[in-house]
């Protein structure tokens, strides 16, 4: 076998590892199963790509994206190694040339996507090269918890099975819960031989600031860094576009980089990217993986990323040659609600929604932090760290004030009303704001009705959030987003441990005119709930989500909150064929429970005939035995019930032209039914 030091300096040109990577090369090179999570930039690649020249037969690579497979190809080719992809980017030509090299044994590395997985020859061609080693890049994207989940990932245990060979997965992200799901998907749940190489890049600058004008904030950011290479994240395709003409028209040369382009419009930017000095790529995530450029100066986030593992990804772009490097992430009160409502809209098990809030909530506490960022950024990933000297916090200490009293307030009012409630109503109680939905409950009687005067709505707001980046409260998926406790908060609420929290954070002026909500924030959970049921019914029936219900629709559903049938036919957009497909599983998401109904009833919800018909079956049920109770029972059958809700006959003469009245039933029930008629004209 080759020696590790001695292909480093020929094939790469490198005179030493860097700190980490020797032991690891090893350690795969040795055939052991490895799990190696190293920082971006940490050189994580050439721990595989070493390896699979120190060993006999083919090291398959399985990456998530065809220009991070093309980059490392390119590279490695140019360094003298075999190296070749088989991908749907490929031309006749490239694919010919792989099998080619794979057939005359020269190959030593072979890239593939995941989803080459799914098809039935892959196995057969992959037994057939000589696999010796799999390699999987990004491998938090095996987890289902991770933020760039890909379900073909899922086939590399069985892959690893059938071939009996080792594996070595790497990835510069994972917090212990998706570290666990990693060993238990790809390795069957026997702990592979772990490397934890520090998650810390000291050349980094790390910078949270609210959103006040964040186009303005944006621009401001590269002007200062003009000439400089850098990368924005947005939040949505539409902002990537206009952020990048903003930019073109203030002089940079930037453009738009998003998954719903055309897959060459994206090539072209990959490569302009790769090639170009000073360019900005406005991006979504999409433009993340398969960045591999050393001297990315800066990232810039326009609104909050999903989580601190992908935040982590995405500044990790910046400085990978170890240069210094500046990041700025801006957030607001719209980025929270969007993450949330993302989260609740997802079609993922309540348990996975609540530990998904308390990821975005140590996103927040990342945000909103008192002292060193990079301390809370690697204690999330359980390192303990010094002061780093080289974030914002450490430049200027943030003003702060003692929020004891306003959090065990906050705290109050979630336990007093049950933990039923999202920040908005809480908020009424605290500041003794009287509501319809305030006097209904009888919440203006609770001791904590107008506690909180002290501080107005948008204050509170701001306590509340950081209270979520405290991590003392979240949402509860299965309560329609209703804020509940978690065990850290008790100490505050028992007056046994005190809080610091940022003043800065209540008193930031925002220039913006408010966004116009679809919903009031008490009723975007239970709106996101409505919109991941009508997405399930969509996908299951493969039909456009519009077409089972229109958000208008879903919004009035959010706000009136039908409590049975007869209420949720009185919703626009609901009608007798969608109330029979769909009313049910609706109005199960909004009261929690489903409700049955006879289907010749459900044919007249929210009509008045409908209420009619309910007083026709009570009459019926009373005198079922007569007017004595002694009598043999007697009914009439729903469709004859209905006939007369719908009719109204107005004489005995006419209920006994009622199909299914005979005159057995007219004595009976006749008198009662025309009084029952009668009252309702």
């Amino acid at each position: 076998m080759t020696t590790a030091t001695g292909l480093l300096r020929d094939i790469f040109g490198f005179d030493a590892f860097r700190p980490g990577q020797e032991e690891i090369v090893q350690a795969v090179a040795a055939g052991e199963n490895v799990l190696a999570i190293m920082p971006t930039g940490g050189g994580k690649s050439l721990c595989f790509q070493l390896p699979a020249l120190m060993r006999d037969g083919v090291t398959v690579v399985i990456s998530p994206l065809i220009a991070l497979m093309r980059d490392q190809v390119r590279a490695l080719r140019q360094a003298g190694v075999e190296a070749g992809a088989l991908t749907s980017g490929n031309t006749d030509e490239e694919t010919d040339a792989v099998w080619q090299a794979l057939d005359e044994g020269r190959l030593k590395l072979l890239y593939i996507a995941p989803e080459r997985l799914a098809a039935g020859s892959a196995m057969g061609m992959l037994r057939r090269i000589g696999v010796s080693l799999i390699a999987v890049d990004e491998a938090h994207c095996v987890s289902q918890w991770g933020h760039d989940f890909r379900p073909d990932y899922l086939r590399i245990g069985e892959l690893r099975r059938a071939l009996g060979v080792p594996l070595a997965a790497f990835t510069a992200t994972a917090d212990a819960e998706t570290q666990e799901e990693i060993v238990t998907r790809l390795f069957d749940g026997q702990p592979p031989r772990a490397f934890l190489r520090g998650f810390d890049r000291p050349n980094i600058h790390l910078a949270f600031a609210a959103k006040n004008g964040p186009r303005q904030q944006i621009l401001s950011f590269a002007a200062a860094r003009k000439g400089q290479s850098g990368i924005v994240y947005c939040g949505t395709r539409a902002k990537t576009e206009t952020l990048a003409q903003a930019l073109s028209d203030a002089g940079h040369s930037a453009c738009a980089y998003h998954g719903g382009m055309q897959a060459e419009d994206r090539r072209q930017v990959e490569t302009r990217f790769a090639h170009e000095d000073g360019l900005i790529v406005v991006a979504t995530v999409a433009f993340g993986m398969g960045v591999d450029k050393p001297d990315i100066r800066w990232v810039a986030h326009a609104d909050l990323p999903k989580s601190i593992e992908g935040y982590y990804q995405e500044i990790g772009r910046a400085g990978r040659d170890g240069g210094p490097a500046e990041t700025l992430t801006l957030f607001g009160p719209d980025d929270i609600r969007l993450r949330r409502s993302q989260i609740d809209e997802g079609l993922a098990p309540p348990e996975r929604r609540m530990a998904d809030h308390a990821r975005l909530n140590a996103l927040l506490g990342l945000a909103e932090a008192l002292g060193c960022r990079r301390q809370t950024l690697l204690g999330y990933f359980g390192e303990t760290a010094t002061p780093c000297g080289n974030c914002d916090l450490c430049d200027k200490a943030p003003e702060t004030f003692d929020g004891t009293q306003a959090v065990r307030k906050a705290l109050s009012a979630i336990l007093r009303t049950e933990e039923w409630f999202g920040a908005g109503h809480l908020i009424d109680i605290l500041t003794g704001t009287t509501t319809d939905k305030i006097r209904e409950r009888g919440h203006d009687r609770l001791p904590t009705f107008g506690v909180g005067r002290d501080f107005n709505r948008a204050q509170w707001q701001a306590i509340f959030r950081q209270m979520m980046g405290h991590d003392l409260i979240r949402p509860n998926p299965e309560r329609h987003g209703a804020l509940t406790m978690t065990d850290a908060a008790l100490p505050i609420l028992r007056d046994q441990q005190a809080i610091t929290l940022r003043s800065d954070s209540l008193a930031k002026p925002d220039r913006r005119p408010a966004v116009r909500e679809l919903v009031s924030d008490e009723d975007a959970p239970l709106l996101s709930a409505l919109k991941a049921k009508r997405r399930a019914l969509a996908e299951a029936a493969s039909l456009p989500a519009y077409m089972i219900f229109n958000d208008r629709t879903l919004i009035e559903m959010a706000e009136q909150r039908p409590a049975n049938l007869d209420q949720m036919a009185r919703i626009n957009g609901v009608g007798a064929k969608k109330l029979d497909s769909y009313g049910r599983a609706f109005l199960e998401i909004i009261t929690g429970a489903s409700e049955a109904m006879h289907p010749t009833r459900q044919k007249l919800a929210g009509r008045a005939a409908g209420t009619v018909f309910d007083k026709l079956i009570a009459v019926q049920q009373e005198l079922q035995r007569g007017a004595d109770g002694t009598e043999k029972p007697m009914s009439c059958t729903h469709s004859t019930l209905r006939h007369m809700a719908e009719r109204r006959p107005a004489t005995l003469s006419d209920l006994g032209r009622v199909p299914g009245m005979g005159q057995q039933k007219l004595d009976r029930f006749g008198p009662a039914f025309l009084d029952v008629l009668r009252a309702e004209d």
